[in-house]
């Protein structure tokens, strides 16, 4: 079913408000508030409404649901998760930080799909997305610690799968990703270099 885009945003408005607001979880108090995030949500939307699309289809909208979920929660997870190891290895000194930089191919293709990905890339502590290869369609990622490239990239992989439903992609989450690419092995190269030197 295709609606009118506006109110949607309006309702979503009126949503956030409750939200941002912290009300108290009573019926009465989230109604309440509910209603003046409406008031507000509802003209600010219809003023603003030339910059979204005209209609929307709220089925497609029901059906990736589930996907927004699953990406949200995997990537509150991740930020958990990664908050805790920064915080480890800045009160660890001697835990070594070996950076590392990762070309992450994608499967998404549109570009709100890639910037979300993106972004969550850049949100998590130890990571940030340096540049999109538009050719390749693959993000640069630096990592505080690349030795493991792959357990770098499985979380962007879990936020990728959710992704392809979400943003409706050509491509399937069951699709293999395409192989990363690690910038090019040169410290490896280089440990072995100076090995050989040291004999």
């Amino acid at each position: 079913m295709r609606v009118r885009t506006w109110p949607v945003a309006g309702v979503v408005f009126a949503l956030l408000w409750i939200l941002v607001r912290g009300v108290e979880l009573t019926p009465s108090a989230v109604v309440g508030q509910f209603l003046i995030g409406l008031a507000v949500g509802l003209p600010v939307a219809f003023g603003f409404r030339r910059l979204f699309v005209k209609r929307i289809d709220l089925d497609r909208g029901t059906r990736a649901l589930p996907a927004a979920v699953r990406y949200f929660v995997a990537f509150s997870w991740e930020i958990v998760r990664a908050n805790l190891d920064v915080a480890y290895r800045v009160l660890s000194p001697e835990m070594p930080i070996e950076p590392e930089v990762i070309l992450v191919p994608l499967r998404v293709e549109t570009d709100l799909a890639v910037t979300t990905i993106a972004n969550s890339i850049t949100l998590t502590p130890g990571t940030v997305t340096l540049d999109h290869d538009e050719e390749t369609n693959a993000l640069y990622v630096h990592a505080v610690d690349g030795r493991h490239p792959e357990a770098v990239v499985e979380p962007i992989r879990e936020w990728e799968d959710a992704a392809l439903v979400m943003f409706d992609e050509e491509a399937s989450p069951d699709d293999r990703p395409p192989e990363i690419v690690v910038s090019g092995g040169e410290r490896d190269r280089g440990r072995e270099r100076r090995g050989v030197d040291d004999e």
